[in-house]
């Protein structure tokens, strides 16, 4: 069965374009385009694996951070921030909130596939 990623991000290009790339790597992929629908779906799916963006509609992405490391349900799951906010404090206020890893956007896909693989230690997939 192959890993499950959970993309959290309001930008429907850049959702469509993971979910085609992953998808082709051999992961199985989720999208959600609001933080509470990106909580709801991680708490029903259990992902391997969440990609969060940080400016979202509904709820900043820290938050949603936040509450999924503290729901003992969810917790374990490594949650990777891909955000085009760049500063300094960006990237210490999502590792405060429980982010494994800060990238930013835009990002190469294989620095992110590279992310993916390190995280989960699964061997590298082909490069697509």
């Amino acid at each position: 069965m192959p890993n499950s990623i959970l993309v959290i991000d309001d930008d429907p290009g850049i959702g469509s374009a993971l979910r085609i790339r992953l998808e082709a790597s051999g992961y199985s992929v989720q999208i959600a385009a609001t933080g509470f629908d990106g909580i709801a779906q991680a708490s029903a799916m259990h992902p391997d694996f969440i990609l969060l963006d940080i400016r979202l509609p509904d709820i900043e992405g820290y938050e949603v951070c936040r509450r999924l490391k503290s729901d003992p349900a969810v917790a374990s799951i490594p949650v990777v921030v891909l955000s085009a906010n760049v500063q300094d404090e960006a990237k210490r206020q999502a590792l405060d909130a429980g982010a494994e890893l800060f990238l930013s956007k835009p990002y190469e896909f294989g620095e992110v596939q590279s992310v993916i693989q390190e995280v989960l230690g699964t061997p590298g997939a082909a490069n697509n």
